[in-house]
């Protein structure tokens, strides 16, 4: 899958890669599509495309890109089967033809991967294949809720319901925290109600704010808030909506200037504090202890043991050559989309069909 400009994607043919030495071929079963981080590369707003990332100082500097289109091979949210190993493998422990695994691969129907970067990454025994997909996205939402540091009989506010808001207004539920889910989508937030949130806000009921609302059940305001849209109004109605001393941990992806966030108020007068999360690093007092892959296979436990149950996330499942309408739909009707999975299996013949 290629992005060949913004909002257009196409299908590509690659050349089959070769098996090398310590690799293994996968073949892609489901892939999610992203509908935070991967969207800003499909509308063009991704700042990748307009300044450099240096990863020596990391700093985003001007006069350059750090890529440009076509872009081929986006995707985070990839579960497949091995079907091939290296000859060096054969003899060691690891990973064997029909393991389904989970990882980073992009949208294309196979890929050839180091072995270790699968290795724990197998599938828990029982677990439905297409709930690989959640693991990317899983991870992040666990890593804004630890990033939140939340006690028991807290009251935390996670602002944006779509699947990595959902999966953190669950994963704080189990945290022991009172949850209070806001978002302008009336059939998200019937849902973030059945994963646990307490209260839910629309934040497009323009009669009072979603601060003041929340004000009303927590006198001073949540003790953190996670926000997860990406909205800068959002980010700045989470600081409104905490209370003074209080955190609030970012992790959306925000595109170009902070429109709407204004931090001469609230901010300032009530002493918030603003955390980033993001996928590359674990919370600073985690680290030693936790690890990004760490957070991929708690998550994945939670959901083998019957914690957190993602079908009720997936919105549509396609065939991957639906590709186009499938970006179609998530880029002009988020209301209509939640887990938007590209569905890599094969198709049967009409003469397997009639066998089955």
């Amino acid at each position: 899958m290629s992005f060949t400009g913004p909002r257009s994607v196409s299908l590509v043919e690659e050349a089959v890669a070769p098996l090398l030495p310590g690799t293994v071929r996968v073949r892609t079963l489901y892939s999610g599509i992203s509908a935070g981080t991967e969207m800003t590369a499909y509308r063009g707003s991704n700042v990748y495309l307009t300044k450099h990332w240096d990863v020596a100082s990391r700093l985003f500097t001007a006069g350059g890109a750090s890529f440009d289109y076509p872009v081929t091979g986006w995707g985070y949210s990839e579960v497949g089967c091995v079907v091939e190993i290296a000859p060096d493998l054969e003899e060691t422990p690891g990973l064997r033809p029909g393991d389904v695994v989970y990882g980073i691969w992009g949208h294309r129907s196979e890929a050839v991967l180091p072995a270790a970067s699968l290795c724990g990454r197998q599938l828990p025994t029982g677990v439905d294949p297409v709930a690989g997909v959640f693991a990317r996205v899983g991870a992040i939402a666990l890593n804004a809720v630890l990033a939140a540091d939340l006690h028991l009989g807290e009251t935390v506010a996670v602002f944006g319901q779509g699947v990595i808001g959902l999966l953190a207004t669950r994963l704080a539920a189990l945290s022991g925290a009172r949850v209070v889910a806001v978002d302008t989508i009336a059939p998200r937030l019937e849902l973030a109600g059945r994963l646990g949130a307490s209260l839910t806000l629309d934040a497009a009921d323009e009669e009072t704010t979603v601060a003041e609302r929340i004000r009303r059940t927590a006198a001073e305001g949540a003790d953190v808030t996670i926000e997860l849209s990406g909205s800068y109004r959002a980010l700045h109605e989470a600081v409104r909506s905490t209370a003074p001393g209080g955190r609030v941990v970012a992790a959306g992806f925000y595109q170009g200037d902070g429109a709407g966030l204004h931090l001469g108020e609230e901010f300032h007068h009530n002493r918030i504090q603003i955390i980033a999360s993001q996928i590359g690093g674990v919370p600073t007092g985690l680290a030693g202890r936790w690890t990004t892959e760490r957070l991929h296979q708690v998550f994945m436990g939670l959901v083998a043991d019957g914690s957190i149950d993602v079908a009720p996330l997936i919105s549509h499942l396609v065939p991957c050559d639906d590709v186009v309408e499938a970006y179609r739909l998530l880029d002009e009707h988020p209301a209509e989309t939640l887990q938007m999975v590209l569905d890599f299996r094969p198709v049967p013949s009409q003469d397997e069909e009639a066998a089955s």
